[in-house]
């Protein structure tokens, strides 16, 4: 009987595995990628942050870090998500990116931003962020910038840089 996939939020105890996840599947640049950047020095893992398994493997993840933007907290940075090279054109990244959607938005977050593709990302609601107004530290394609509102007209409240909040404690 093969082991049925899972998906969950992401545990202390995960943060190893999700590691060689990333390193497998974006190798040694990872740590220049916005997400990263943004994230360094705040904590491996928000109340949001997901896995997919296949019994005690994890084969994807979704992280996710609680922002604020321009000192206005209520918005979340999607990225990266990482699927193993083996279970890619599964749906995995979709279904992952949907259950961020869904656990962010039920917490009342305003707004979630992400550096990314809109071909791709555009199916889950994101669009392109006007120039300059929402900033990444370090270099960032401007046109790469995209937001979805989790809540109608939210972009318009969100205007500045981009600094990682120390993760919320999960809802016991």
């Amino acid at each position: 009987m093969s082991p049925s996939l899972t998906i969950r939020p992401a545990l202390p105890e995960d943060i190893a595995e999700i590691s060689k996840l990333h390193a497998r599947v974006f190798g040694p640049g990872r740590f220049a990628r916005s997400a990263y950047r943004v994230r360094e020095g705040k904590g491996h893992l928000s109340r949001f942050c997901l896995v997919a398994s296949l019994g005690r493997e994890i084969i994807a993840s979704i992280r996710t870090t609680e922002i604020s933007i321009g000192g206005k907290k209520g918005a979340v940075l999607l990225g990266p998500v990482a699927v193993d090279d083996t279970h890619r054109s599964n749906g995995l990244g979709r279904q992952l990116i949907a259950a961020a959607l869904d656990a962010t938005r039920t917490a009342g977050a305003k707004l979630i931003v992400l550096v990314g593709d809109e071909p791709y990302y555009g199916r889950f609601g994101f669009k392109t962020v006007p120039m300059g107004q929402i900033v990444f530290p370090g270099p960032v394609n401007p046109q790469r910038i995209l937001a979805c509102e989790l809540q109608p007209e939210s972009l318009a409240e969100f205007r500045g840089l981009i600094v990682a909040e120390p993760p919320a404690k999960k809802p016991a």
